[in-house]
């Protein structure tokens, strides 16, 4: 597990081939680089990408900023949702500004990105910030930052936002509880596949903190609607077609907001990366990658 010092922090990564374009994962909320599936990446890996996967900052191996506190995350959600500007430890735009750094670290000064979730918000900013640097951006099950496309499904927020067990046993069985409503219920949901995992990402190291400062990053953030208009980066917007928590509405409006976008719809896939999907998503991302790959950088 290689460990690499990122805008003042030390990031965990691992690697999946050693040749190719390199393609980073950026992750969503509170989730570890683990839950980018090994054969996903593998899959990836074997169409001829260079696939490297990392715990963002709070999260997993990486550096913990428990130093920064937590504010008090209810009323600045309730204000952030009446549209009320909040500030936050800290925000996307760090976690962008992290990702760059790790990329250049590592010798891919250009690369390209591919976020889930609050890892397409993230992949996003990077996409604003540093278009130099973005050979491809993907978004997937991601959005804007309009507030009008959080979840309308109140069960799907809530198990997003339960608080989290601090014993080993409970924040399995937690995790396990959360994903299944993220999931949805049009593919088989693999209970024991997720206990695995969630098992492995608590002896990794569980980080409920770092979750709420997270959380916190994205209502900071705002609204990206308008901004995206000037992404330049050859952009694949995925989304499946029952997520309940980050709505189709919300990745159709990522494709419109950027100039060229192209949007896949993953039928019956909710708010997480069901095997039964990783050869459509493997399929896009490969071709899109390979294809932007082609062109002369800008």
């Amino acid at each position: 597990m290689p460990i690499t010092a990122a805008n003042g922090l030390q990031l965990a990564w691992d690697r999946f081939g050693d040749a190719g374009p390199p393609v980073f994962l950026i992750m969503g909320i509170g989730a570890q680089r683990v839950f980018w599936p090994t054969p996903l990446c593998e899959a990836l890996a074997a169409r001829g990408l260079q696939v490297i996967r990392f715990d963002n900052r709070d999260v997993g191996e990486s550096t913990r900023l428990d130093h920064l506190g937590l504010p008090r995350v209810g009323p600045l959600t309730a204000k952030a949702l009446l549209g009320v500007r909040i500030t936050a430890p800290y925000t996307l735009d760090d976690l962008a500004d992290d990702t760059l750094a790790l990329a250049t670290a590592l010798g891919a000064p250009q690369a390209h990105y591919v976020g889930a979730s609050m890892g397409g918000m993230v992949a996003q900013h990077l996409a604003l910030r540093h278009p130099h640097a973005v050979r491809s951006l993907t978004s997937i099950m991601s959005t804007t930052g309009d507030r009008r496309f959080l979840s309308r499904d109140p069960r799907a927020l809530a198990a997003l936002l339960a608080p989290r067990p601090t014993t080993r046993e409970a924040a399995i069985d937690g995790l396990v509880d959360m994903l299944r409503v993220l999931h949805g219920d049009a593919l088989p949901f693999d209970a024991a596949g997720v206990r695995t995992l969630a098992a492995q990402a608590f002896d990794r190291g569980p980080s409920p903190t770092g979750f709420g400062r997270q959380w916190l990053a994205i209502l900071a953030s705002g609204n990206r609607t308008r901004r995206l208009a000037a992404v330049r980066a050859p952009t694949l917007v995925l989304h499946g077609d029952r997520d309940p928590l980050i709505p189709f509405a919300a990745g159709e409006a990522t494709a419109r907001a950027i100039p060229g976008a192209r949007l896949v719809r993953l039928a019956g896939m909710g708010h997480t990366l069901p095997v039964e999907k990783h050869g459509e998503i493997v399929d896009a991302i490969a071709a899109h990658v390979l294809a932007a790959e082609a062109r002369p950088p800008a």
